[in-house]
């Protein structure tokens, strides 16, 4: 894949130096950032991109022909062209921007869904998608008179993979699984699924939310049909989503909102459609959220994948065993692959407790049910409490997070 290798050494330090979030106080402690599966910081480059942006090129794209919004176009489409990079896409015509992970996938439940998925059909998802990755296809399946079908996980956060065979079958229309959980930290193995659904002639869309700013992502060495991720997640701004498809694909839905952009032609008889990408972008786009997530692209490529995954092991190793050593505590989901999530119950205290207690120190965690309740189901809990790392977090920072759990134990006896 394109521009994956680590390009600098991993300085974390000069990392940290880029966010300018990292060097403030909460409640008179030096923030301890650990919320990152939520959102990540953002490095200056993004956010002088931004500002650049509405300082200077401000203006609407594609239809002007003055030099702000020929700028402004320039910037846009040079942004399609680093994300299309950045997942190794053949063509920008593949590159959707939406607002986040949530509308690329009712983006594909309403536009490829409503015209493939009938009734006796299956649509095939996990145990633990986000909801994000359930309820589009819940509304699908309601619509269209289908079978939602679901992939159980075992006690240790993996899928299980024998019911994965058991439940694909010829009915089966669209497989839907996320990369990375985000309640457990789980990286399933993707490349496997899509080759076995595809053999099967499942249609394969991959939610990409957590692995894009953790994993290198290669959607044509994946061989999937779709596959999303949302910009907040990847350092980028929030408000502006990707929706990679096959051409193909694509090309044979029909838009799923109308308006300005997306058409061709318009009379009061009929409209024609836009080429793709522009098909499924009704209206002025998140130009500013554009430009921002493609100056996040570059920042994460001059670092490197091969860099950071080293970097956030270690730090996913440190925190498994320092978290699981505090007195009472029990880590929530110990699969044989994962990424930068330890979530985490503490005997006798409420996981929003743990949250409030350990911000006091000027740790910010997460706590709840991390939109994946099916997840707190099938683990019989209500909420877990979840630290999740990010390229800029140390080891010093889990140090400070397992004191401030040691310090919960103590108040809460």
């Amino acid at each position: 894949m394109e521009g994956v290798a680590s390009a600098v050494p991993f300085d974390v330090a000069a990392i940290r130096a880029d966010f300018p979030a990292l060097a403030q106080t909460v409640h008179g402690r030096s923030l301890v950032y650990l919320d990152n599966a939520a959102t990540t910081q953002k490095p200056r480059q993004v956010i002088d991109a931004i500002a650049g942006y509405y300082a200077r090129d401000n203006a609407n794209v594609h239809r002007g022909v003055h030099a702000l919004s020929e700028r402004a176009t320039e910037a846009y489409e040079g942004a399609r062209q680093k994300v299309r990079a950045f997942v190794n896409a053949n063509s920008v015509a593949e590159i959707v921007f939406t607002r986040n992970a949530t509308e690329s996938i009712n983006l594909v439940a309403r536009a490829w869904g409503d015209a493939n998925v009938n009734e006796g059909d299956e649509v095939l998802i996990t145990a633990m998608e986000h909801h994000s990755n359930i309820v589009p296809w819940q509304q699908l399946c309601e619509r269209r008179g289908a079978t939602l079908r679901v992939v159980p996980i075992d006690d240790d956060g993996d899928l299980v993979m024998d019911e994965f065979d058991r439940l694909l079958s010829a009915r089966t229309k669209m497989v839907a699984v996320a990369h990375l959980s985000n309640a457990l930290g789980t990286i399933n193995p993707v490349a496997e699924i899509t080759a076995r659904a595809k053999a099967a002639g499942a249609t394969v869309l991959i939610d990409g939310s957590q692995a894009a700013y953790h994993l290198a992502v290669d959607v044509r060495a994946l061989g999937v049909d779709f596959y999303v991720f949302t910009g907040h997640k990847v350092y980028g701004p929030t408000g502006i989503g990707v929706l990679y498809g096959r051409e193909a694909v694509l090309d044979a839905m029909p838009p799923f909102l109308g308006g300005g952009d997306m058409i061709r032609t318009v009379t009061l008889e009929r409209s024609t459609w836009n080429d793709l990408p522009y098909k499924f972008e009704a209206g002025t786009p998140h130009i500013a959220g554009a430009i921002g997530l493609g100056a996040a692209v570059d920042y994460l490529r001059a670092i490197g994948f091969d860099a950071i995954g080293a970097h956030e092991a270690r730090l996913l190793a440190r925190a498994t065993d320092a978290v699981a050593s505090v007195p009472g505590t029990r880590i929530v989901g110990t699969a044989r692959r994962k990424a930068s999530v330890v979530s985490f119950v503490m005997a006798g205290i409420h996981p929003h407790d743990i949250g409030t207690i350990v911000d006091r120190e000027g740790v910010a965690i997460r706590t709840g049910h991390h939109c994946a309740q099916p997840v707190m189901d099938r683990f019989g809990i209500p909420a877990t409490a979840r630290a999740s790392f990010a390229m800029y977090n140390t080891i010093e920072e889990i140090d400070t997070l397992v004191a401030a759990l040691n310090r919960a134990r103590s108040l809460m006896g």
